[in-house]
């Protein structure tokens, strides 16, 4: 794995649409990131970190546009979209098209848990070919590591014991939040929140309260 700057971000975009794995730094902590359409190479992912296949991957928005276009956003979904993307929160969201979902199963069918990112990891998704799918780069046993990785010196270790051939990790210094998004299901018209995270849960709650 070679460390890059975030103005080389072309370099890992290059390598992810060839079908290699990045990882690339957000506020809350650092991404390993594939062709979400490459499902050899999610499964790569899902083998180094140990992480169960019924856990889907985080699908990343290229855009607010693609969120209608690509899947069903109920009035709560527009709500929450508005008040807190590209930001720190994700939702469950159900595919518009079944054959579109197929194509993305390592993100999830017939549901995707969907986020726009403010950052680096926004930035890869609106610039790549490819439709990105990403999860936190860490080992998947929480009695085998501190927790997902805030700096480029913790990815390495990661990289290291997951034995993962990664292509670039882009280094963007220390990841401040070091904490999840919160994750709110929007596939029925009663919104819930299903983790909490960085955007608290009173401030989802009074967003979904504008649509009630």
């Amino acid at each position: 794995m070679k460390l890059i700057r975030p103005d080389e971000l072309t370099l890992a975009i290059e390598a992810l649409e060839a079908g290699e794995l990045v990882i690339v730094p957000t506020r809350r902590w650092y991404m390993i990131c594939a062709n979400a359409r490459d499902h050899d190479a999610c499964a790569r992912i899902y083998a180094g970190k140990g992480r169960p296949r019924a856990k889907s991957l985080a699908y990343i928005l290229p855009s607010p546009v693609a969120a209608d276009e690509l899947f069903i956003m109920t009035p709560a979904a527009n709500q929450l979209a508005t008040a807190f993307w590209p930001g720190d929160l994700a939702m469950i969201l159900r595919w518009r098209d079944s054959e579109c979902a197929e194509q993305h199963q390592p993100v999830g069918v017939p549901n995707a848990l969907v986020t726009l990112d403010p950052g680096v990891l926004g930035q890869l998704a609106g610039r790549s070919r490819v439709p990105i799918a990403a999860t936190t780069a860490n080992l998947s046993d929480p009695t085998k590591t501190l927790g997902p990785a805030i700096t480029a010196a913790e990815v390495e270790g990661f990289v290291a014991e997951s034995e993962l051939s990664v292509a670039y990790c882009i280094d963007g210094g220390i990841s401040p939040l070091g904490n999840h998004l919160t994750i709110v299901d929007c596939t029925e018209p009663q919104a819930k929140i299903t983790r909490s995270g960085v955007v608290h849960d009173r401030a989802v709650n009074a967003a979904i309260a504008a649509v009630t």
